[in-house]
Protein backbone atom coordinates (compact mmCIF):
# COMPACT_ATOMS: atom_id res chain seq x y z
CA UNK A 1 0.00 0.00 0.00
CA UNK A 2 1.16 3.63 -0.72
CA UNK A 3 1.43 4.48 3.41
CA UNK A 4 3.77 1.44 4.01
CA UNK A 5 6.19 2.74 1.32
CA UNK A 6 6.44 6.44 2.84
CA UNK A 7 9.45 7.31 5.10
CA UNK A 8 9.53 7.93 9.13
CA UNK A 9 11.41 10.81 9.28
CA UNK A 10 10.59 11.38 12.89
CA UNK A 11 11.84 8.26 14.63
CA UNK A 12 11.83 10.34 17.96
CA UNK A 13 7.62 9.93 17.53
CA UNK A 14 8.56 5.83 17.41
CA UNK A 15 10.26 6.14 21.08
CA UNK A 16 7.24 7.69 22.16
CA UNK A 17 4.48 5.29 21.44
CA UNK A 18 3.26 4.90 25.05
CA UNK A 19 3.03 8.19 25.25
CA UNK A 20 0.72 8.31 21.91
CA UNK A 21 -0.87 5.20 22.94
CA UNK A 22 -2.89 6.96 26.01
CA UNK A 23 -4.11 9.42 23.65
CA UNK A 24 -7.52 9.36 22.10
CA UNK A 25 -8.14 6.41 20.05
CA UNK A 26 -9.49 6.28 15.91
CA UNK A 27 -13.03 6.77 16.29
CA UNK A 28 -14.44 3.49 14.87
CA UNK A 29 -16.22 0.80 16.20
CA UNK A 30 -13.62 -0.94 18.55
CA UNK A 31 -15.14 -4.15 17.60
CA UNK A 32 -14.30 -3.52 14.15
CA UNK A 33 -10.76 -2.36 13.94
CA UNK A 34 -10.13 -5.50 16.82
CA UNK A 35 -11.47 -7.94 14.56
CA UNK A 36 -9.96 -6.58 11.49
CA UNK A 37 -6.65 -6.30 13.31
CA UNK A 38 -6.77 -10.42 14.33
CA UNK A 39 -7.27 -11.25 11.12
CA UNK A 40 -4.45 -9.45 9.13
CA UNK A 41 -1.56 -10.55 8.19
CA UNK A 42 0.29 -6.49 8.94
CA UNK A 43 -1.00 -4.20 10.69
CA UNK A 44 0.64 -0.51 10.52
CA UNK A 45 -1.10 2.13 13.19
CA UNK A 46 -0.24 5.31 13.83
CA UNK A 47 -1.75 7.46 16.52
CA UNK A 48 -1.02 11.20 17.14
CA UNK A 49 -2.83 12.59 19.40
CA UNK A 50 -2.53 16.36 20.50
CA UNK A 51 0.35 16.26 22.33
CA UNK A 52 2.03 14.08 20.63
CA UNK A 53 1.43 16.48 17.49
CA UNK A 54 2.98 19.31 19.89
CA UNK A 55 5.94 17.07 20.27
CA UNK A 56 6.75 16.59 16.31
CA UNK A 57 6.24 19.95 15.77
CA UNK A 58 9.41 20.88 18.27
CA UNK A 59 11.40 19.13 15.83
CA UNK A 60 10.63 21.33 12.91
CA UNK A 61 13.21 24.02 13.44
CA UNK A 62 10.96 26.71 10.92
CA UNK A 63 14.15 27.66 9.80
CA UNK A 64 12.34 27.69 6.18
CA UNK A 65 8.92 28.48 4.88
CA UNK A 66 7.61 24.85 4.25
CA UNK A 67 9.17 24.14 8.01
CA UNK A 68 7.53 26.72 9.42
CA UNK A 69 3.95 26.11 7.77
CA UNK A 70 4.21 22.45 8.23
CA UNK A 71 4.44 22.80 12.01
CA UNK A 72 1.57 25.73 12.10
CA UNK A 73 -0.54 23.04 10.08
CA UNK A 74 0.64 20.15 12.60
CA UNK A 75 -0.16 22.57 15.94
CA UNK A 76 -3.30 23.30 15.00
CA UNK A 77 -4.87 19.92 14.57
CA UNK A 78 -5.80 17.21 17.39
CA UNK A 79 -4.88 14.25 15.97
CA UNK A 80 -4.01 12.03 12.90
CA UNK A 81 -4.87 8.51 13.17
CA UNK A 82 -4.19 5.98 10.76
CA UNK A 83 -4.71 2.10 10.32
CA UNK A 84 -3.75 -0.07 7.66
CA UNK A 85 -4.38 -3.46 7.44
CA UNK A 86 -3.21 -6.06 5.08
CA UNK A 87 -4.17 -9.10 4.80
CA UNK A 88 -2.59 -12.83 3.21
CA UNK A 89 -5.90 -13.61 0.95
CA UNK A 90 -9.26 -11.88 -0.55
CA UNK A 91 -12.09 -12.00 1.46
CA UNK A 92 -10.54 -11.43 4.67
CA UNK A 93 -12.42 -8.64 5.55
CA UNK A 94 -16.10 -7.84 4.50
CA UNK A 95 -18.45 -5.18 2.70
CA UNK A 96 -20.75 -4.97 6.45
CA UNK A 97 -17.10 -3.90 7.99
CA UNK A 98 -16.59 -1.38 5.44
CA UNK A 99 -20.05 -0.30 5.77
CA UNK A 100 -19.77 -0.04 9.11
CA UNK A 101 -16.88 2.33 9.23
CA UNK A 102 -18.64 4.62 6.58
CA UNK A 103 -21.31 4.45 8.62
CA UNK A 104 -19.43 5.92 11.69
CA UNK A 105 -18.75 9.18 9.58
CA UNK A 106 -21.96 9.24 7.99
CA UNK A 107 -23.36 12.41 10.37
CA UNK A 108 -24.87 15.61 9.80
CA UNK A 109 -20.75 16.97 10.01
CA UNK A 110 -19.45 14.50 7.36
CA UNK A 111 -19.50 15.38 3.64
CA UNK A 112 -18.19 13.12 1.29
CA UNK A 113 -16.18 14.73 -1.36
CA UNK A 114 -14.70 11.34 -3.06
CA UNK A 115 -16.30 7.95 -3.55
CA UNK A 116 -14.73 5.74 -6.37
CA UNK A 117 -15.51 2.11 -6.36
CA UNK A 118 -13.72 0.02 -9.29
CA UNK A 119 -15.88 -3.03 -9.40
CA UNK A 120 -13.12 -5.10 -11.71
CA UNK A 121 -10.67 -4.35 -9.09
CA UNK A 122 -12.33 -5.09 -6.48
CA UNK A 123 -11.51 -1.32 -4.96
CA UNK A 124 -13.14 1.38 -3.31
CA UNK A 125 -11.63 5.51 -1.86
CA UNK A 126 -14.23 7.34 -0.03
CA UNK A 127 -12.97 10.90 1.19
CA UNK A 128 -14.89 13.08 3.66
CA UNK A 129 -14.90 16.22 5.03
CA UNK A 130 -15.74 16.92 8.54
CA UNK A 131 -17.25 20.78 8.09
CA UNK A 132 -17.85 23.02 10.67
CA UNK A 133 -19.41 26.65 10.17
CA UNK A 134 -18.44 26.07 6.39
CA UNK A 135 -14.89 24.87 7.57
CA UNK A 136 -13.02 21.93 7.37
CA UNK A 137 -12.20 20.63 10.81
CA UNK A 138 -11.79 16.83 9.69
CA UNK A 139 -10.32 14.70 7.00
CA UNK A 140 -11.69 11.07 6.68
CA UNK A 141 -9.72 8.80 4.18
CA UNK A 142 -11.06 5.27 3.63
CA UNK A 143 -9.08 2.58 1.23
CA UNK A 144 -10.13 -0.70 0.41
CA UNK A 145 -8.50 -3.38 -1.79
CA UNK A 146 -8.88 -6.75 -2.23
CA UNK A 147 -6.21 -7.76 0.19
CA UNK A 148 -5.53 -4.31 2.05
CA UNK A 149 -7.68 -1.84 4.13
CA UNK A 150 -5.98 1.70 5.37
CA UNK A 151 -7.89 4.05 7.18
CA UNK A 152 -6.83 7.71 7.52
CA UNK A 153 -8.54 10.64 10.13
CA UNK A 154 -7.38 13.68 10.42
CA UNK A 155 -8.97 15.86 13.32
CA UNK A 156 -8.54 19.96 13.29
CA UNK A 157 -8.68 22.76 10.41
CA UNK A 158 -7.22 21.29 7.29
CA UNK A 159 -7.06 22.06 3.84
CA UNK A 160 -7.05 19.79 0.94
CA UNK A 161 -3.63 22.40 -0.11
CA UNK A 162 -1.81 21.01 3.05
CA UNK A 163 -2.09 17.63 2.89
CA UNK A 164 1.04 17.28 1.00
CA UNK A 165 2.78 18.74 4.04
CA UNK A 166 1.77 16.26 6.15
CA UNK A 167 2.87 13.36 3.57
CA UNK A 168 6.18 13.15 5.54
CA UNK A 169 4.68 12.78 8.94
CA UNK A 170 4.73 9.55 10.27
CA UNK A 171 3.93 7.44 7.66
CA UNK A 172 1.67 9.90 5.98
CA UNK A 173 3.04 9.44 2.86
CA UNK A 174 -0.13 8.71 0.71
CA UNK A 175 -2.11 12.32 1.80
CA UNK A 176 -0.39 13.63 -1.74
CA UNK A 177 -2.21 11.29 -3.70
CA UNK A 178 -5.72 12.14 -1.48
CA UNK A 179 -4.78 15.62 -1.92
CA UNK A 180 -4.59 15.26 -6.40
CA UNK A 181 -8.00 13.07 -6.14
CA UNK A 182 -9.87 15.85 -4.04
CA UNK A 183 -8.73 18.15 -6.51
CA UNK A 184 -9.69 16.36 -9.51
CA UNK A 185 -12.87 15.41 -8.47
CA UNK A 186 -14.19 19.05 -7.08
CA UNK A 187 -12.55 20.41 -10.79
CA UNK A 188 -8.97 21.98 -9.51
CA UNK A 189 -10.19 23.78 -6.57
CA UNK A 190 -11.03 23.18 -3.00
Amino acid sequence: MKIRNAVLPLAALVLCGMAAAQESPLLLPPAVEKELAARASDVTEVTLGKSMLGFAAKFMNGKDEDDAATRRLIEGLQGIYVREYEFDKEGQYSMEEIEQLRKSFETGEWSPVVRERERKKNETTEVMVKLVNGESHGLFVLEAGPKDLTIVLILGPIKVDDLARLKGLSGLGSLGDVQKDVKGKKGGGE
